[in-house]
């Protein structure tokens, strides 16, 4: 039988996402007991009794519940728990070695003040008394200055008791500068507000959907919560479901579908609306949702049929008017269609018109808050502390504009434009004084990391409460370190996607092991010793305390069950309709209309200077968030990925020779932002054009078995400010190669 490259890749694929269903995890769980012991600073533990305790992994956005196997005191395996409603079993590589992390030896042990340059790795050791001190100490300094909006602090998280305790500390000190690490969330947010009224996030019932339209969404490789999104392809194709995915690269997802376009990049919005003119000219909507919910048909009946006819938009996104057009079809012919938004593990917030356009197939086809199609999922409101009362300098900071508001954009309210307080700060144009950061790695992590570790640099007192020795906590004065989420208390509210609201409970499996401090504890201690109105606004003498009062009733069942879940999630169209002014499901109105109108975001350069256009894309092998790869995921990281200590690019074979460059070339690849020395490998599963490079590589910080292995792809891609939310929407950035 021939087989064809791409079958190839899909078989070879396929059998690796399928591993997650199958008995393999659990023996590649105790092979990586057994590494775990071997690495030299674990020791081996002596037999004796064991336990197991389940809890909530909290090392990316979708919280799966975990099942810790223990032999005495010491933590020896994690499993993906079995009674867990997001993963029911399942964990990802990441999950898997939350121990190497645990025991490893980049944990900080002790509160650390800086004493050389920043970045030079020169420490003090101190106490937590002193820390506490100086921390509480510049902060009253601002204060008496009039000076309290001069703080900041960015989180990985905006819900859940520590994200509050954080913003609340900022609230009584008398500053709006809150931020949280941008993300999906923030566009998708947005659409459910413009669209359905409500303050939410977005749940995904991939469960129940027979026909996934994903926009780039890294189902295979770590999106949302990785093990159910997983078992959830996994079950669609056993029940004869269709997968389809719109992606510039044969990703293992777009392997793995039955559907694959590859588009330019950029012009994922373009194909959706475009996909929606087929289902409107060809009477293929949902007549009765459209008819009796959706506000605003007829006008964006007209904008599709004047702009985005499939052979209109054919060269714009190089795809060919039938791939478009039998994708529309498919898509409708399904009795639970579903559209998914967020490209890649959905760490950047993206376009906003191109949310909309995703969320509009979904509104075409019916599916809005029923089974199979996206629910509203209303906002956590367990957290309702006493109300604060700021003092006079507090309040005259709190009416004080935040540093990512400046900017005329047609949408000015959505999420966390954290690029915005960066670029003000590295340009002078903001006085930040002291900024807080809180399980976050802003100086790897977001676009254009060279330039916010030179902002960091301008920032007199940076306080990181990381528990590793990342990039950001490198540039950090004060590192406040918090226990890891295997040594603590903590509620985990999850969204990720998920259509059951839940909050997860973090507990302790080990007691900690060096001399760490929840954060939460931090930031009440902080607070106590400013004294006054802050102190005041912090009634609690511990964090324990204040976890407990907090969930109050379900306290119990966290404890007894490992989570809690929350009543009222979604609200039915038909049944309440839908929280906007005129009850309706929103496809198009004024502001609606300019977001569709706006400019699509581009980023900086042409191609007359950068042939080539770069975008990074993400394996569920490597970590790209706060948390670093585990040596045990750089052990399985492809050699095309990584070998020794080089990282590669993908490039199309034909792209490869129009550059004269072969297979395992060294080249310089080149942007706007920056420049690297990379090698190469071609794959005929890329369009030509696009350079591919993983995200997770190019560490400076952490220790030999993470720093210095490839090419961090932050540094060559620059924040793309989307003109319609502000949001950064940069997807990618023009680049050239060259024979290194």
């Amino acid at each position: 039988m021939k087989l064809s490259r791409r079958c190839f890749l899909a078989f070879s694929i396929g059998g690796a996402a399928g591993t997650a269903l199958s008995p393999l995890p659990w023996k590649l769980t105790d092979d990586l007991s057994i590494w775990s012991q071997n690495w030299p600073w674990t020791p081996v533990p002596p037999d004796g009794e064991y336990a197991y305790i389940n809890t909530t992994c909290t090392l990316c956005p979708g919280h799966c519940g975990i099942r810790v196997r223990k032999v005495d005191e010491r933590a020896v395996k994690i499993e993906g728990q079995e009674s867990s409603g997001m993963n029911p079993g399942g964990i990802c590589l990441l999950g898997l070695s939350g121990l190497q992390l645990l025991y490893g030896p980049t944990r900080i042990q002790a509160p650390l003040k800086r004493v050389g340059e920043r970045g030079e790795n020169r420490w003090q050791t101190i106490s937590w008394e002193e820390a506490i001190e100086e921390v509480a100490g510049r902060l009253n300094d601002l204060r008496s200055k009039g000076q309290p909006q001069a703080v900041a602090a960015l989180a990985s998280e905006d819900t859940g008791t520590v994200p509050q305790l954080m913003k609340r500390l900022l609230t009584a000190v008398g500053s709006p500068n809150f931020y949280r690490m941008p993300s999906m969330e923030d566009s998708q947010a947005a659409v459910l507000a413009l669209t359905q009224g409500e303050e939410g996030f977005v749940g995904m019932d991939v469960e129940q959907a027979d026909f996934v339209l994903s926009f780039g969404s890294a189902l295979l490789e770590g999106y949302g919560a990785s093990p159910r999104m997983m078992q959830a392809v996994n079950r669609l194709r056993a029940d004869g479901g269709k997968l389809a995915q719109i992606d510039s690269r044969l990703s293992n997802t777009a392997a793995k579908s039955d559907i694959w376009l590859a588009p330019k990049p950029g012009t994922e919005a373009d194909v959706a609306l475009s996909i929606a003119h087929v289902l409107i000219t060809r009477n293929r909507y949902d007549h009765g949702f459209v008819s009796q919910w959706a506000e605003g048909f007829e006008a964006f009946s007209a904008m599709v049929a004047e702009k985005y006819a499939p052979e209109k938009i054919a060269d714009r996104t190089g795809l060919a008017t039938d791939q478009i057009i039998s994708t529309a079809i498919a898509f409708a012919d399904a009795k639970h269609p579903l559209a998914v938004y967020g490209k890649g593990k959905g760490q950047q917030p993206g376009s906003l018109k191109e949310a909309l356009a995703v969320n509009a197939l979904n509104a075409l086809a019916g599916s809005i808050n029923r089974p199979g199609g996206i629910q509203a999922m209303a906002g956590y409101d367990y957290i309702q502390w006493p109300a604060l009362q700021p003092d006079d300098v507090a309040a005259a900071g709190l009416q004080t504009p935040r540093l990512d508001q400046k900017g005329d954009v047609v949408y000015p309210n959505p999420g966390y434009k954290v690029h915005r307080m960066i670029e003000a700060v590295g340009a002078g144009s903001a006085d930040l004084q002291a900024l807080l950061v809180a399980e976050s790695n802003p100086c790897y992590s977001l676009p254009g990391a060279d330039k916010v570790r030179t902002a960091f640099s301008k920032i007199p007192f940076v306080v990181s409460f990381s528990s590793f020795m990342d990039e950001t906590a490198m540039q950090s004065d004060l590192i406040l370190p918090n226990p890891i989420y295997l040594e603590r208390y903590e509620d985990v509210p999850v969204k990720a996607g998920t259509t059951r609201r839940r909050v997860g409970l973090c507990r302790p499996v080990v007691a900690p092991l060096h001399n760490t401090q929840h954060v939460g504890d931090t930031i009440i201690q902080i607070a106590h010793a400013m004294e006054g109105s802050v102190a005041a606004a912090f009634p609690w003498t511990d964090y324990a305390t204040c976890l407990k009062e907090t969930l109050s009733d379900a306290w119990e069942t966290l404890l007894e069950k490992g989570h809690w879940e929350v009543p009222e999630t979604t609200h039915a169209a038909g049944a309440d309709g839908f929280k906007t002014a005129s009850g309706k499901f929103v496809l198009m109105n004024e502001t609606i209309g300019a977001i569709y109108l706006a400019d699509a975001p581009l980023p900086a350069g042409d191609e007359s200077e950068y042939p080539l256009q770069l975008v990074a894309y993400d394996t569920i092998r490597l970590s790209s968030q706060y948390v670093g790869s585990s040596p045990f995921m750089l052990k399985i990281l492809s050699d095309t990925t990584l070998k020794g200590q080089a990282g590669f690019v993908e490039l199309n074979p034909e792209t490869a020779a129009k550059l004269n460059l072969k297979e395992g070339a060294s080249a310089t690849i080149t942007t706007p932002a920056g420049s690297a020395d990379v090698r190469v490998h071609l794959d005929e599963g890329i369009r030509p054009g696009i350079v591919a490079m993983a995200r997770g590589l190019g560490h400076t910080a952490y220790d030999g078995f993470l720093a210095g292995k490839g090419v961090n792809v932050n540094q060559l891609i620059a924040p793309v400010e989307d003109p319609a939310s502000g949001l950064d929407a940069a997807w990618g950035s023009w680049a050239k190669l060259a024979k290194g």
